[in-house]
C-alpha cells in the first residue's frame, strides 16, 4: 500500500516538473520576442483644431416676480363669493373674493339715515342762525353733529368696500386657498398672485467681476430641459458688497414672454463678458476625468520594447474652460492638428495600442437637439 502511494506521488512531482519546465520555456522564449502584447483597442477619433469662443460668466440665479404677493383679507368676514380660477390671469382691480357684509350695509343705512337728519336740521339751524334767532354755540353744535355723522357713513362705506378684495395689479393667480363660507380672519391668505411679465433674476458674482458689469448688458437663462434661453439685461447691480462672501447681487429683468420662467426657480444665467478666448474645442466624452488632473489621449506613433513603432496612445494632462452643447473647451495641453481619441478613453492606459473606427462619433455639437425634440 504505501509503495503504491510513494509510485502516485513520485508520478505527480514528475508531471509538475515537466509542466513546469514547459512553461518555463514558454514563458523565457515570450520574454525574448519583447514580452507579451495585448490586441489593439477600437477606439474614434477626432482631429483638433483651434476655436475663439466668448468668454462667458456662469451663476446661478432665482427667479422672482416684479410684483409679486399673498393676497390676503383686511377685515374678518365669511366668504361670499369666490369671482376667480385658479391659474388663471386677472387684471389689476378685479374682483377676487367678496366677503358678506349684510351686517355692515345695515350700519351703512342707518348712518345714511342720521346723516340726512343731521343735515336737515344744520339748514334750519343755519337759516335760524342768519335772523339771529339762536346763538352761535347751537349753530356750531349742528354742524359737527353733522360732519360726524358724514364721517361715520363713510367709514362704514369703507368698510364695505374693504370687504371687496381686489387684484392690487395684473398677474397669474395661483390655487386658491379659500372655500365658499368660509370664516377668515384678518390677513388670512387667499390666493397668490404674481405678474410673470416681466421677471427678475437675481444671482450673485464675485467682487472682481463687479466692475465689469454694466446696466443693459445682454443676460442669457436656462434651466435643465429647456430648449432655448430666454433673453434678458442687467437692471441693476446691488451698491453693497456681503462681507460674508464678498459677492455682490446682481439683478436682471426679462420679458419672459414664453412664461417659462416661473418666481422661485432656480436658472443659470450666463453673461458675456465680451472677450474672445483661442480654444480647442473636444466632445466631453474625450476627457478622462480624475482627481489629480483631467487628461486626454493623443493618438500617435509610439516606439515599443523591442524598437518597433506601432499606433498607439500619449496620455496628455489638459486644463478645462467652459463647456457648450456637446463641446468642452481645452485651454491648454493639445494643439490643433493633434489625434486626440475621442470614445473609448476609459479601457486605455499610457502606451497602449489604439485602432481607430470612425463609423459611429459621438456627440461634438456646440448646440445639439434631442432627437424627439
Amino acid at each position: 500500500m504505501k509503495k503504491r502511494m510513494l509510485l502516485m506521488l513520485a508520478i505527480v512531482i514528475v508531471f509538475i516538473a515537466i509542466v513546469g519546465g514547459f512553461k518555463f520555456f514558454q514563458i523565457k522564449a515570450a520574454m525574448a520576442q519583447g514580452g507579451y502584447q495585448p490586441p489593439p483597442e477600437a477606439v474614434t477619433t477626432v482631429v483638433t483644431r483651434q476655436e475663439h469662443w466668448d468668454t462667458t460668466l456662469n451663476a446661478i440665479g432665482t427667479v422672482v416676480a416684479v410684483n409679486g404677493v399673498t393676497v390676503s383679507a383686511d377685515l374678518p368676514g365669511v366668504v361670499e363669493q369666490i369671482a376667480f380660477d385658479s391659474g388663471r390671469s386677472v387684471n389689476k382691480g378685479d374682483v377676487l373674493v367678496r366677503l358678506d357684509s349684510k351686517q355692515e350695509r345695515a350700519q351703512l343705512a342707518a348712518a345714511e339715515a342720521e346723516k340726512e337728519l343731521t343735515r336737515l336740521d344744520l339748514e334750519r339751524k343755519q337759516g335760524l342762525r342768519a335772523k339771529d334767532v339762536i346763538p352761535q354755540a347751537t349753530f356750531e353744535r349742528v354742524s359737527a353733529e353733522y360732519k360726524q355723522a358724514v364721517a361715520r357713513a363713510g367709514e362704514i362705506a369703507a368698510a364695505i368696500d374693504r370687504k371687496t378684495i381686489r387684484a392690487p395689479f395684473s398677474g397669474v393667480a395661483g390655487i386658491r386657498q379659500v372655500n365658499l363660507g368660509q370664516y377668515l380672519g384678518p390677513g388670512s391668505p387667499i390666493v397668490s398672485l404674481q405678474a410673470l411679465q416681466p421677471v427678475y433674476v437675481n444671482f450673485n458674482v464675485t467682487q472682481l467681476e463687479v466692475g465689469r458689469l454694466q446696466v443693459g448688458a445682454p443676460v442669457l437663462a436656462s434651466f435643465e430641459g429647456m430648449a432655448a434661453a430666454e433673453r434678458g439685461k442687467i437692471a441693476a447691480v446691488d451698491s453693497v458688497i456681503d462681507e460674508g462672501t464678498r459677492n455682490a447681487q446682481v439683478q436682471a429683468i426679462f420679458d419672459n414672454r414664453s412664461g417659462k420662467l416661473r418666481p422661485g426657480m432656480f436658472v443659470e444665467a450666463q453673461l458675456a463678458r465680451g472677450i474672445r478666448t483661442p480654444v480647442v474645442a473636444l466632445p466631453v466624452s474625450a476627457i478622462s476625468y480624475a482627481p489629480f488632473g483631467d487628461s486626454v489621449f493623443i493618438v500617435e506613433q509610439v516606439k515599443g520594447p523591442d524598437g518597433k513603432s506601432y499606433r498607439g496612445v500619449r496620455q496628455q494632462f489638459v486644463k478645462l474652460g467652459g463647456s457648450r452643447g456637446d463641446q468642452v473647451a481645452i485651454v491648454t495641453g493639445v494643439k490643433p492638428g493633434e489625434e486626440v481619441v475621442s470614445s473609448g478613453v476609459f479601457k486605455l492606459r499610457p502606451g497602449a495600442a489604439v485602432t481607430v473606427n470612425n463609423a459611429i462619433q459621438p456627440g461634438n455639437s456646440p448646440s445639439p437637439r434631442p432627437e424627439d425634440s
